[in-house]
């Protein structure tokens, strides 16, 4: 326990600091007193403990079992008739409970904590407006992406080499950007409207023209200013409420029964949006032509009732034309369609694994407490080392290895490469058989690796190779 409280302890201060190094940029010279960033890291805490509660249980693990085999403990209670899985039974104990407590901690805990976090930080981008921008990259506020070269002024509200791009609120992908020189930020504590005026700059749009064949020529406009005023809603800002106590569409702030009614209603729209395009398109590929439905010639319609392979043979050369061009511009119609609504579903689906994946973090935290504890449990009686050299070893590549691979999973269930569910667990899936082999290794008192399998091969091809020079030297000299 002593031991288990101590690494936590460690870690847990380790990864506070590189929590203070990624938001460096945010909170110095930003003039906040310590009771701010004091509370900015309170709420950010809570986030790092599905981090820090695999990595401490596992690093204790391996160093109290190392301990034990180190100071031939393990033997003596081997000796007194007490085995492995007995002298581990009272910490399994208390490892299951501890993973029920994390199982609740990220359930209840960690959105709450979420929740206060993203407000907190929209609170403090309302009174230091320079903190909702970030200098040399594009920032996200609203329905702008906003970069700024260089930031100046008391607050950071002077502004130079600004550049933004406006989010499209149709599905046509038009484009805009507004190119300035230099800016100014102006806001009010008692408004939540950041006021953004530009000086000497520039502002493209794309127009996308109603005839779907003047869309290839890609038209846009083009105007120069010598000041515009860009009025951004900080209430919308990471979608979330100040003044009331609601949960956000945000899928960290969600518990496990929220995350499951939200996922009902976003799978049914989902279905819904899919059925409903489907029929959609289905109605604009039937053409309504009188080229189709009029034939006068009696003979023609004889043929037609042939039904031969190339149905424009049953028309006349004008028709054919007729029949071609609405065809074509049906086919770029439905093209564009097809095109906007893609790239929509896209994002709908996204959303959807974002919150599957965030239902199914809450359930991962708990196993892989519970996993770790395996690997380490026996891996520290099988290397019979304590202290801090060699377990730390072990246990920051066993736990690099699993966050990388819970990391790359959760990326690429989120990009739809793989399901939600395998792209949680992937961690815990591959990882699960090496708990399994070194507990039974440890059980069985077999090494970490049995250098006799890799050996004895080796040696029966030398004896081999030997015997076999000895005869040639022996046929030799005869």
């Amino acid at each position: 326990m002593i031991t288990f409280a101590t690494v936590f302890v460690i870690l847990f201060f380790i990864f506070i600091l590189q929590t203070i190094w990624l938001f460096i940029a945010e909170l110095a010279g930003k003039d906040l007193d310590l009771g701010l960033i004091t509370k900015f890291l309170l709420f950010s805490m809570p986030r790092i403990i599905p981090l820090v509660l695999p990595l401490s249980i596992l690093l204790s693990s391996i160093m109290t079992f190392g301990n034990l085999a180190e100071n031939y403990e393990f033997a003596a209670m081997k000796s007194s008739g007490i085995s492995l899985q007995r002298a581990m039974r009272s910490l399994t104990v208390f490892i299951v409970v501890l993973s029920i407590i994390a199982f609740f901690f990220a359930n209840n805990v960690i959105p709450f904590a979420e929740y206060k976090f993203i407000n907190f930080r929209k609170n403090i981008a309302q009174l230091k407006p320079a903190m909702a921008i970030t200098e040399g990259q594009f920032s996200d506020v609203g329905f702008y992406n906003i970069k700024v070269n260089k930031k100046s002024g008391e607050n950071g509200n002077k502004l130079t080499g600004i550049t933004i791009h406006k989010k499209s609120i149709n599905s046509d992908g038009s484009k805009t950007v507004i190119k300035a020189k230099n800016g100014e930020l102006i806001s009010s504590e008692q408004s939540s409207v950041l006021q953004l005026v530009l000086n000497n700059g520039n502002y493209y749009e794309d127009i996308t023209p109603k005839k779907y064949s003047d869309r290839k020529k890609l038209p846009f406009a083009k105007s120069s200013f010598k000041k515009y005023t860009i009025n951004i809603d900080l209430s919308q800002l990471n979608n979330v409420d100040v003044d009331e106590e609601k949960v956000t569409n945000s899928n960290n702030m969600l518990t496990a029964n929220e995350l499951n009614y939200t996922l009902d209603s976003l799978q049914k729209n989902y279905k819904t949006e899919i059925n409903s395009y489907s029929e959609n398109i289905n109605l604009r590929t039937i053409i309504e032509n009188k080229t189709f439905n009029d034939v006068a010639d009696k003979e023609l319609v004889k043929r037609r009732q042939t039904l031969p392979s190339d149905i424009l043979s049953l028309y006349d050369k004008r028709k054919k034309s007729e029949i071609l061009k609405t065809a074509s511009s049906n086919l770029s119609s439905i093209g564009y369609s097809i095109d906007g609504s893609r790239t929509n579903l896209e994002s709908k689906q996204k959303n959807i694994n974002n919150h599957l994946l965030a239902l199914y973090d809450k359930f991962v935290i708990a196993y892989a407490c519970f996993m770790m504890f395996f690997i380490g449990a026996p891996l520290g009686a099988i290397i019979r080392k304590g202290g801090l050299g060699l377990p730390i070893i072990f246990a920051v590549l066993i736990f690099i290895s699993f966050h990388f691979m819970n990391t790359f999973g959760k990326r690429f269930a989120q990009e739809n490469g793989i399901t939600p569910f395998l792209g949680s667990w992937m961690s815990s899936i591959i990882l699960t058989p090496l708990a399994i082999l070194l507990t039974y290794r440890a059980t069985n008192d077999i090494g970490l690796i049995n250098m006799d399998v890799v050996l004895a091969p080796a040696q029966k091809l030398i004896q081999k190779l030997t015997s076999n020079k000895k005869k040639t030297t022996e046929n030799g000299q005869r």
